[in-house]
């Protein structure tokens, strides 16, 4: 399959739609229901999609050919998931999604700040800024007027 150096972005903008789909219809879906049994069945939704899809599209490989390291960051990463879908529906239930979605993605700030100091990732001035511009933004929504 070819790739462009931007194909990046159109899957990153597609991501953030369905981002700001999943806040919607998360905050209508939790209305009256523990949000952590909501996660669990988003969850349950989430693996029925993407095992139907990933067998489908004949992508389903043996896991166990997998390295342990691949495993165990995998494990990590599903770990990190499911404690943020787990925080972000008990905060999605408390307040307004508004508010919310854009404090989770605060996490862009920290996902810069964590590729800087472990996996060396180098942002320029311009891309710092950026960054604390979303920062910024943050903390006024964030703030109490």
């Amino acid at each position: 399959m070819l790739t462009t150096s931007n194909d990046w972005f159109f899957w990153a903008g597609l991501s953030a739609c369905f981002a700001a789909l999943t806040a919607i219809f998360a905050k209508i879906g939790i209305q009256g229901i523990d949000p952590d049994f909501a996660t669990l069945i988003r969850t349950v939704f989430i693996v029925l999609v993407l095992g139907a899809f990933v067998w489908f599209a004949g992508k389903w490989n043996d896991p166990r050919t997998l390295s342990t390291k691949t495993l165990a960051f995998l494990g990590l990463s599903a770990l990190a998931t499911g404690a943020s879908w787990v925080c972000y529906f008990r905060a999605l239930q408390l307040g307004d999604a508004s508010k919310v979605a854009p404090v989770d993605k605060s996490s862009l700030v920290l996902v810069a700040v964590f590729a800087f100091a472990f996996l060396g990732e180098r942002p320029s001035a311009r891309e710092w800024l950026g960054i604390a511009l979303v920062a910024g933004g943050v903390l006024v929504m964030a703030s109490k007027r």
